[in-house]
């Protein structure tokens, strides 16, 4: 038996889709938490999709250095699988490109971390169309 979103026991677990909205930057504690939902949201079964905007696309940015005796959010989240879109227009306000963009944008090179990939707002739009629930964090 797992619990559901709203707290009622199922044989089956979750079978829903579901929308996390990342717009924390990974120094907040949220962005973490954001984390650990995921975890347990695909645990319990739900079809689930993120999308990194905002501050949240920071994440993505495979320059940003941090203490070796601190985990990685952007590694942790690539270990769960999922797609990992990211903002480009949000991206490249933070200074986050991949290597199309910065030939177009005649930047001097990329700095997208692996696993993650730059998109439009299009896309979060589909995505809150398709989603049974839709949870910004």
């Amino acid at each position: 038996m797992t619990m559901s979103l709203n707290g009622a026991s199922s044989k089956q677990g979750i079978e829903m889709n579901v929308l996390l909205l990342l717009t924390e930057a990974p120094t907040q504690p949220l962005a973490w938490h954001a984390f650990e939902l995921a975890q347990q949201l695909l645990q319990q079964g739900a079809s689930l999709r993120v999308f990194f905007y905002q501050d949240a696309v920071l994440i993505a940015n495979a320059l940003r250095w941090q203490p070796a005796d601190e985990p990685s959010l952007a590694a942790a989240w690539r270990q769960l699988g999922l797609d990992l879109p990211v903002c480009v227009s949000a991206a490249l306000y933070r200074g986050i490109t991949d290597a199309d963009n910065a030939a177009r944008h005649a930047l001097g090179s990329h700095n997208l971390a692996h696993g993650f990939r730059l998109t439009g707002l299009g896309e979060l739009a589909e995505a809150t169309l398709d989603a049974d629930r839709v949870v910004h964090l």
